[in-house]
């Protein structure tokens, strides 16, 4: 088969012939249509990743054709249409993954690849509105958003929610599924252009952060502080959204792209009676609940821009680039 293989930190993705995995006992191949890219595949090229192995096959987001069955597969997933959890082995306790927890593209070989072995139990029937490059966008961070939103952040129907950094494939999702559940979302981002799109998918509004004093002038707007946060970034700007909670509110947040926070108005949290919590990934419950809530309300990802697969590389260039409004898809076979 042909896959995107990374050699080395700093080093391109190239495309390689490689075998074909066979899939082993309780193991499904998926003939892969789509993935999709995520900020973890660039992490992982430029060496800012835990647990590096090399050559490794990148990738945790794919939709595809289960072709063949390990054994102890149950047959009926044989040539069905599916989208594959990334994460995998989460364990028994839902608070928390447990250590046998793993991300398909590291350490396993990933979805930027003609074929993909994977558990039978971590793939799931595609949702039948979605084609086949809409679906691979789900996995990780469809799971991610629902796991922040619902699991964690137990968005309510009537809610004020403000996801920052709108434009990010999970802060996308996040804002169409708590629209779809009822709440009524804000948004920031450095961009005006993404607000404007994020309003056409049904927020409310939003503002730049880049603007002095935010909080105040979005709360204001929005008639009153946020029940719920959803947020990506962590580090300097942490606290302006601290300053953005209603009090009682939840701050949700799955990342830290903008590093650590160097130092938390740890007054403000609890005179406020703030709840701050931290999110990732989710569990094979979450993985159903959100596939089933994209089928409920027929939501539709944003794909930002579709490359060939032999064109990962410059797929990933754009992920670096952060200029994307979506997710990123690499097609990969043309469904039949």
């Amino acid at each position: 088969m042909q896959a995107l293989v990374l050699s080395g930190i700093n080093q391109p993705v190239t495309l390689q012939n490689v075998p074909t995995p066979t899939p082993g006992a309780g193991q499904v191949l998926v003939q892969l249509h789509a993935a999709a890219l995520n900020h973890r595949d660039v992490w992982i090229q430029k060496g800012q990743y835990a647990g590096l192995k090399f050559p490794i096959i990148l990738g945790s987001d794919g939709a595809g054709t289960v072709t063949a069955l390990g054994e102890g597969a149950p047959a009926s997933l044989l040539h069905q249409a599916v989208l594959i959890n990334a994460g995998q082995g989460w364990g028994s306790d839902s608070r928390a993954q447990g250590r046998d927890f793993r991300i398909l593209g590291l350490p396993d070989d990933g979805t930027f690849a003609e074929y993909v072995a994977v558990p039978a139990a971590a793939v799931r029937a595609k949702p039948a509105h979605l084609s086949f490059e809409q679906a691979a966008t789900l996995p990780l961070g469809g799971l991610t958003a629902y796991r922040a939103a619902f699991t964690r952040g137990q968005v309510q129907a009537g809610e004020r929610v403000l996801i920052s950094g709108v434009g990010g494939g999970v802060a996308l999702l996040a804002l169409q599924m708590v629209v779809a559940a009822g709440a009524e979302a804000w948004v920031t981002s450095g961009s005006e252009e993404k607000i404007a799109r994020a309003v056409k998918l049904g927020a409310k509004g939003g503002i730049s952060y880049k603007t002095e004093k935010w909080p105040a002038t979005l709360t204001k707007q929005a008639g009153g502080g946020f029940d719920l946060i959803i947020d990506s970034a962590a580090g300097p700007g942490f606290n302006d959204l601290i300053d953005a909670a209603a009090p009682g509110g939840r701050i949700v947040f799955y990342g830290a792209t903008q590093g650590d926070v160097p130092e938390l108005a740890a007054r403000k949290v609890f005179w406020k009676q703030l709840s701050l919590l931290g999110s990732t990934m989710g569990t094979e419950q979450d993985f159903a609940d959100m596939v089933d809530l994209v089928e409920q309300h027929q939501l539709v990802p944003v794909v930002d821009e579709t490359f060939a697969l032999a064109e990962g590389e410059q797929a990933l260039r754009r992920m670096d680039e952060g200029v994307q409004f979506g997710k990123i898809v690499l097609k990969i076979k043309a469904a039949k």
